[in-house]
């Protein structure tokens, strides 16, 4: 991963942050929130592709596991504190006319930010992710208990060095259809490398609590903004089921509902298996919601 990503100083802590798009786009700016073991590129080639139609987008490299600033001992590491710092984010940036997009544990941490302020952004978009107690999903659910353990976390994470495991149900292998091995191995080197962000990961980890989740999704149902599902149809972790139970939390403006749209051949990583449909779905909500 390239070292150039600016910073960005927050009362809850520092955070890279990657840009995409022009700076004067008159265009609804887009916020990309990723989940556990990623960073920004998760949604790069869909925020590329948006960049191209004119849309600024902003991702900010949130501390859960692949980032390279420790959170540290005195920050809240939690879902709760993660979903703080994401509120502090659209702030600082005056991203409040913002769609939010959120994949994987980002849309737990979304959920979270939105039951303190459920107008913090304009637009709500979630990919497929965590609600209810399903928070996270196994097999992650028992390997996330291992990783809690700091004897073993460092051992898990080096034996991602190998593909085959790093590409297995254990690793991505549920997560997407085709893994870039280069991405995939450079994901979990800030965990194997630095004892600071492994301890961040941990503290995180041991904070997810599935029933506190399932009571926070419970009350989605008072976000009255536009919200959009757009959901990887091949997902085994994450099912459609599951997505449109959650989008049926959502009134809407006016009590219309929340929309949702299957995408065929993507999985978790929606993002990744099929950037393209992603991307128009974005650009034609936001433009919807510009329009209004």
């Amino acid at each position: 991963m390239a070292n150039t990503l600016p910073t960005v100083e927050l009362p809850s802590g520092v955070i890279e942050c990657a840009t995409y798009g022009p700076a004067d786009s008159t265009l609804p700016p887009i916020v990309f929130m990723h989940g556990a073991v990623v960073d920004h590129r998760l949604w790069e080639p869909v925020a590329e592709l948006l960049a191209e139609r004119g849309h600024r987008c902003h991702v900010p490299l949130m501390p859960l596991g692949s980032h390279r600033i420790p959170w540290g001992p005195d920050a809240d590491r939690s879902p709760r504190g993660a979903s703080r710092l994401l509120r502090e984010f659209v702030g600082h940036l005056d991203l409040s006319s913002a769609v939010l997009v959120a994949n994987d544990t980002g849309g737990a941490v979304t959920q979270f930010a939105l039951d303190e302020d459920p107008h913090f952004v304009r637009r709500l978009m979630f990919t497929n992710c965590d609600a209810f107690d399903l928070f996270p999903p196994q097999p992650f659910r028992l390997y996330f208990a291992l990783m809690r353990q700091r004897l073993l976390l460092k051992p898990l994470v080096d034996a991602m060095r190998l593909k085959a495991l790093r590409h297995s149900p254990l690793g991505v292998g549920l997560l997407l259809h085709d893994p870039d091995p280069d991405l995939t191995a450079s994901v979990f080197a800030p965990l194997q490398s630095d004892a600071r962000i492994r301890d961040d990961f941990i503290a995180f980890l041991r904070e997810i609590n599935p029933a506190e989740l399932a009571t926070v999704t419970a009350r989605m149902s008072r976000v009255d903004l536009p919200v959009r599902f757009v959901w990887g149809r091949d997902d085994r972790c994450f099912t459609p089921e599951h997505g449109r139970r959650f989008a049926s939390v959502f009134p809407g403006p006016d009590g219309e509902g929340a929309r949702f749209v299957e995408i065929p051949g993507a999985r978790t990583f929606v993002s990744l298996d099929q950037p393209h449909a992603v991307a128009s779905a974005i650009a034609a909500f936001a433009t919807e919601a510009s329009n209004r």
